[in-house]
């Protein structure tokens, strides 16, 4: 086996930052910062979503969103939308009506 072919596999402390809610699981992250839980030191690793704060296990339909990601998302779409309309009409005032052709009379 090649070595140095996988990072080490470790304790890593990950902290909730919605709820404050702290947890510790193995993993291959490798973070630079530090902190003591339970009276050990474990390297930290902060996530704005966690089982303690996502509605899907919490059992709530309220979602906590710290960072405004929900607000963006839509803020962002409503544009798009907007200038689809603007586009549409412009669209529609260029091309011009055409008018419909007579039927044509049968041969018999």
């Amino acid at each position: 086996m090649k070595k140095k072919g996988h990072p080490p596999y470790q304790e890593v402390l990950f902290e909730d930052t919605s709820t404050g809610t702290k947890f510790v699981c193995g993993s291959t992250m490798q973070p630079k910062e530090k902190a003591t839980f339970e009276g050990k030191e474990y390297p930290v690793c902060r996530v704005p979503i966690s089982s303690a704060s996502h509605p899907f296990f919490t059992g709530s339909k309220q979602f906590i969103d710290t960072e405004g990601r929900v607000d963006k998302f839509t803020k962002k779409y409503a544009k798009k939308k907007q200038q689809q309309q603007k586009d549409m009409k412009k669209q529609e005032e260029k091309v011009p009506v055409k008018k419909k052709a007579k039927p044509r009379k049968k041969k018999t």
